[in-house]
């Protein structure tokens, strides 16, 4: 029987139980604070709002580089010379990740590329779906595990408020126009993934925890998702009591066993402190 490792980014935001109890392997992306490089997972969260309240400039993120793919990959190989690997990337439109990955694995021809067309908690749902296909079915082929993943890929839902527009503003993600407007009016915009692209949807008006509850409440009213696969993403910062409001909405929709996944150094540093998310697999 030939084993099968997975390997995804920092960018998942893969909990430390998840590698822990699975064949998964994580290479870092990073974040800079001035000349200083660190890798994402390798330093607090909070770093990052600390950083940004001093100097009003956002750390830098940046993609995992082909020596650290080659590095994971011939890990591997070295322990499993037989192994199969299955490399589930963080969306290809979103940073040079995914090249550098397929460019470390140039004299490999059993690493199989898979881009997720997803990003944090999204990815991280993905990942564990296939981890627990992995072990139902050790001896699944290559092709039999590209499948499952497209599927899974085109099955999965994944949408975010940002905690904070002014990182959003910094990082020049929005004009300060928009932003203006916006922090006037109260505006919270819902950023939904498509096709690996974050796009802006529908915008909401008020204080985080009523917009982050109502729209918890429109989204399950609206979208018919797995219930083991239903997931819900923070940043630091999203007050214990909005937690505690939103798991009151989950369990009234029958979502009741499901998991909060804090996002690390890369996501958070574009989505601000106070984030929310929320996401899963359609039925």
């Amino acid at each position: 029987m030939i084993k099968t490792y997975i390997v995804a980014e920092s960018g998942a935001d893969l909990l430390k139980s998840d590698v822990e109890n699975n064949d998964i392997r994580i290479v870092p992306m990073h974040v800079t604070f001035d000349d200083a490089c660190l890798d994402d997972g390798s330093f607090p969260v909070c770093k990052i709002f600390e950083y940004y309240n001093r100097t009003k400039q956002l750390p830098k993120t940046s993609a995992t580089n082909p020596y650290e793919y080659r590095n994971i990959f011939e890990e591997i190989l070295t322990e499993t010379p037989d192994a199969h690997i299955l490399h589930l990337g963080y969306s290809a439109v979103t940073t040079a990740s995914f090249h550098n990955a397929l460019l470390a694995a140039e004299d490999y021809d059993n690493i199989i590329h898979i881009d997720t067309r997803n990003v944090s908690a999204g990815q991280r749902a993905i990942v564990m779906k296939m981890a627990q296909f992995i072990k139902e079915n050790p001896s699944a082929t290559p092709h039999q595990l590209q499948e499952t993943a497209e599927k899974l890929i085109d099955k999965c839902r994944f949408c975010f408020f940002p905690g904070n527009l002014e990182y959003l503003k910094a990082g020049g993600r929005v004009s300060n126009a928009a932003y203006l407007a916006a922090s006037v009016l109260g505006i919270k915009p819902l950023i939904e993934i498509v096709d690996g692209k974050l796009v802006g949807a529908k915008k909401y008006r008020g204080s985080n925890e009523k917009v982050f509850v109502k729209f918890l409440e429109e989204y399950l009213a609206a979208t018919k998702l797995e219930k083991d696969s239903f997931f819900m993403v923070y940043s630091e910062g999203l007050p214990v009591k909005t937690k505690a409001e939103l798991e009151k909405v989950a369990a009234h929709f029958g979502y009741k066993d499901f998991v909060w996944v804090p996002t690390g150094c890369v996501i958070s540093t574009h989505s601000g402190p106070g984030a929310f998310g929320v996401g899963g697999f359609i039925e």
